[in-house]
């Protein structure tokens, strides 16, 4: 009976953990999709249609069109924008990334005209999973690092 429990257990384990590795790969996944390498179509099989995202700056971006017309002005303003997953930690429908974002100022961004800048800038990032898609984002961006690099007082 003993036995019968610890591999019941060790059995929910399995899919639990395959669940949390399945969750980290769609946040990779979106990452690539998103910055590194720009594929509009791969955004709306990410995101959920009632995708909300809890940091932005401003009114909050929703749905997968949101999140690409967020994401193109961001390569509008860095067209070589690049972000390196530093850190991920995953539990339930729970994804926590530390992250690094580098690239050249070369378009306007939020009312600052190009400098011509490299950045280096760092963000944390919660994200929530729901039926394999991204259905909510928090997230914190070291403004004041960013602004200083675009020389901004």
């Amino acid at each position: 009976m003993a036995l019968l429990r610890a591999t019941k257990a060790k059995s929910r384990e399995g899919s639990v953990s395959d669940q949390t590795e399945s969750h980290k790969a769609l946040i990779r996944a979106h990452y690539e999709a998103t910055i590194n390498h720009f594929d509009p179509a791969k955004i709306d099989a990410q995101v959920a249609p009632d995708f909300v995202d809890h940091g932005s700056p401003g009114e909050a971006v929703r749905g997968p069109t949101g999140v690409k017309s967020q994401i193109a002005s961001l390569h509008a303003a860095f067209p070589d924008l690049h972000v390196v997953v530093v850190d991920m930690i995953a539990e339930g429908d729970r994804v926590a990334v530390r992250s690094r974002f580098r690239g050249t100022h070369r378009g306007p961004f939020r009312g600052i005209t190009p400098t011509g800048a490299r950045i280096d800038v760092t963000g944390t990032f919660f994200w929530a999973i729901e039926r394999g898609r991204i259905k909510e984002r928090w997230g914190l961006l070291d403004t004041q690092c960013l602004l200083r690099q675009l020389g901004v007082p």
